[in-house]
């Protein structure tokens, strides 16, 4: 008669032993030669007519094995399921003598497994913090800078005759050539378009005045910042490092374009803002700053749930270490050194902390996505994705495309977790009081550097 016995080997840590007897898998073994005989095709034997005792010789171990180890893991299963042990993953299989498993010799045959317990977790960490809401209030000037980006973004491209201010754009061909500009064997060249204000605010007097066809010699170290360079770099195909920043190009100019840019009239504020009937620029400037100004309180609010994020992982949780390490090396594809477990350990750890105190919250706080809000999100996203196309009214080809996106598990999976981390985010709102101070864009985008969860 199978049974199974725990004892205590480590912080919530625990060994299962796996006793089985004979009669626990013998009968099945028996059952399984009788089935494999029946449909067995054997030469010289006609199907089903294969006698079992030339089964048992030829395939009887490795039935044998399989059988024993079925009864090992029905035990298992059964055990979990009456005692509901709360445990990370599997159990794992400890070290055993599989050698002594024999078909030939039936007997009582013991099984060790290994199970981490999960801690219980209190979450009292939220009620002591005070995470800060960095408001960025919307200038007067940052809806100049918005407008400016607007009408240019809107504008119409037009040839030019010859470069003459920093919002030129400037189709390009550059070749690697000698210091005097002549183009060097075997190199390639590759075009590019770049706005001319991009260039180092020293090397523009030598840009202006130039037409179609002219050329530059240049030295990318010379000519650009350090931004610029680097995809510039990149788009040459080069490794950022001295030597390529010092190799000469000829850049020949193939096209002159300037943006006309848009006036500010309701054309325009109707591109923008389509539908909402903006007639002057002051109520322009003011649905503009409305707008930007959600956008930063957006931005805000992320950096703030970043925060609560870092809050809830600083929560102190016991954690069976050594069963942990084990299991990331049993799971993983390719054989880990113990050193490699150490250094992965630690982010493996947060990844684990978050999941399991994300966990309780939602569980404790009924927190569920249902079928029509899984529906909506999808057909907000798609709504969104296609509103820059223009595509009128017709919302039947809407409907019929989320039905196809309801059907694709990835892609419901990929939605349902999304709206539930909005949700759990919604309700850590609630349970703590931020205190706000205020903020400059640049500050907050520096903070949200170190986002991530």
């Amino acid at each position: 008669m199978a049974s199974v016995t725990k004892e205590n080997i480590g912080n919530l840590h625990d060994k299962l032993t796996i006793k089985i007897s004979k009669e626990d898998y013998y009968p099945s073994f028996e059952k399984a030669i009788k089935d494999y005989s029946k449909k067995a095709n054997i030469p010289g034997f006609r199907k089903g007519m294969v006698p079992a005792g030339m089964i048992k010789k030829m395939y009887g171990a490795s039935i044998f094995h399989d059988e024993v180890i079925k009864a090992v893991e029905k035990e298992i299963q059964e055990y979990l399921n009456k005692e509901k042990p709360e445990i990370f993953a599997q159990p794992l299989p400890m070290e055993s003598d599989m050698r002594n498993i024999d078909m030939s010799n039936p007997a009582d045959y013991d099984f060790p497994f290994e199970i981490g317990l999960k801690p219980e977790i209190s979450i009292d960490v939220l009620s002591k913090a005070k995470p800060v809401f960095y408001k960025v209030t919307v200038t007067e000037k940052m809806v100049d800078e918005e407008i400016e980006k607007l009408v240019v973004k809107y504008g119409e491209m037009k040839d030019a005759e010859t470069v003459t201010v920093p919002e030129n754009v400037l189709n390009v061909t550059f070749q690697e050539s000698d210091a005097q500009g002549n183009p060097l064997p075997e190199t390639v060249s590759k075009d590019n378009s770049i706005l001319v204000k991009y260039f180092a605010e020293d090397f523009l007097p030598q840009l202006y005045g130039k037409k179609l066809n002219d050329h530059v010699v240049l030295q990318l170290k010379n000519v650009f910042g350090e931004k610029e360079r680097e995809w510039i770099l990149s788009d040459l195909g080069l490794e950022k490092n001295n030597s390529s920043e010092e190799k000469y190009f000829r850049m020949t100019i193939t096209k002159i374009g300037l943006v006309e840019k848009k006036e500010l009239n309701e054309t325009f504020f109707d591109q923008i803002f389509p539908g909402k009937e903006i007639n002057t620029e002051d109520v322009f400037r003011e649905a503009l700053k409305k707008d930007l100004q959600q956008q930063w309180d957006a931005a805000s609010k992320s950096q703030m749930h970043d925060q609560l994020y870092h809050i809830l992982l600083e929560t102190p949780l016991n954690l069976p270490d050594e069963f942990l390490k084990r299991w990331m090396t049993f799971n993983s594809k390719k054989e880990k050194t113990p050193e490699e477990v150490e250094a992965e350990y630690p982010s493996f750890v947060n990844q684990l902390k978050w999941t399991l105190i994300s966990d309780k919250i939602i569980r404790d706080n009924n927190l569920d996505v249902s079928d029509e809000e899984l529906r909506n999100s999808m057909k907000e996203e798609i709504g969104h994705y296609f509103a820059q196309m223009n595509l009128g009214q017709d919302n039947e080809w809407l409907d019929s495309y989320v039905d196809r996106m309801m059907k694709d598990e990835k892609q419901i999976d990929s939605s349902y977790r999304k709206i539930l981390a909005d949700k759990l985010f919604k309700f850590l709102e609630t349970q703590v009081t931020p205190e706000e101070k205020p903020s400059t864009p640049e500050e907050l985008l520096t903070m949200q550097h170190h986002h991530h969860h």
